[in-house]
């Protein structure tokens, strides 16, 4: 605030014109800027993250190529609204798009996708992750899984098998029976607790996993959106081509 000078003046009436103004001010700015005790708390600042974000697929706009052993094939399409990633037959495809930004962080990450049939034992993977890098990773993997595996968790014929994956910093990964030919809202909430995230899983709005990493807050991901054959998520090539569609992606408080 500017210091504010009051001058001598030489008749009475402009002096308690003056003190009128001088307490005015005085008064307005005590009024402006508070007055606190010793007991008053401090507030913090509250700070709103400005990537919140949702993407309906009506374009790939804020989306880029993220493939991987395609040698430029792009095996992804938009129609009406829904991103369609697929892969062939016989091969190693490993088709993604991610987003433009790595900048995401504290939030709830959702993926709208429709989890088809999938080939009996192919090695095929539907992804909805979040990636730093290889050991900053935060997965959901969807595909028919090994008989072992299979076998383990009493899959039925029209059950697949969905995998909750921290890649590392702590490395975990927990399978899930899920049914195919229908459409999941996959959830990945980051919290902070203890200054560090803690990383949750829900598939529909039910809670699966929760894990406490091993990294704070500062680390930004891409969001990434996938169908890819694995290797560890079936007993051989795939025989067929597989797909997913993505009808959305979210990421809100």
């Amino acid at each position: 605030m500017k210091n504010i000078l009051i001058y001598k003046q030489i008749n009475k009436i402009s002096n308690l014109k003056n003190l009128i103004q001088f307490f005015g001010l005085t008064i307005f700015a005590l009024t402006l800027f508070g007055c606190s005790s010793d007991n008053d708390e401090i507030q913090e600042p509250i700070e709103i993250p400005n990537y919140y974000n949702f993407w309906d697929f009506e374009t790939l706009d804020g989306w880029v190529d993220g493939s991987q052993n395609m040698n430029g094939i792009i095996n992804y399409n938009i129609n009406d609204g829904v991103l369609n990633i697929f892969t062939r037959a016989n091969t190693w495809d490993r088709p993604k798009v991610r987003t433009v930004d790595k900048i995401y962080k504290k939030g709830k990450y959702s993926w709208r996708v429709f989890v088809p049939e999938m080939g009996v034992g192919d090695m095929a993977s539907i992804g909805a992750f979040l990636y730093f890098d290889e050991t900053h990773e935060l997965d959901f993997e969807i595909g028919y899984g090994t008989t072992a595996v299979r076998q383990s968790l009493d899959a039925t014929d029209d059950d697949l098998i969905v995998y909750m994956t921290s890649q590392d910093n702590p490395f975990q990964s927990i399978p899930h029976k899920i049914k195919r030919n229908q459409w999941y809202t996959l959830q990945i909430e980051l919290l902070i607790v203890n200054g560090k995230y803690q990383a949750v899983w829900y598939i529909n709005n039910n809670e699966l996993v929760r894990l406490d990493l091993e990294y704070d807050g500062s680390i930004p991901f891409y969001i990434f959106c996938s169908v890819e054959n694995l290797t560890f998520l079936g007993d051989h090539n795939p025989n067929q081509d597989n797909y997913a569609l993505f009808d959305y992606v979210e990421i809100a408080e």
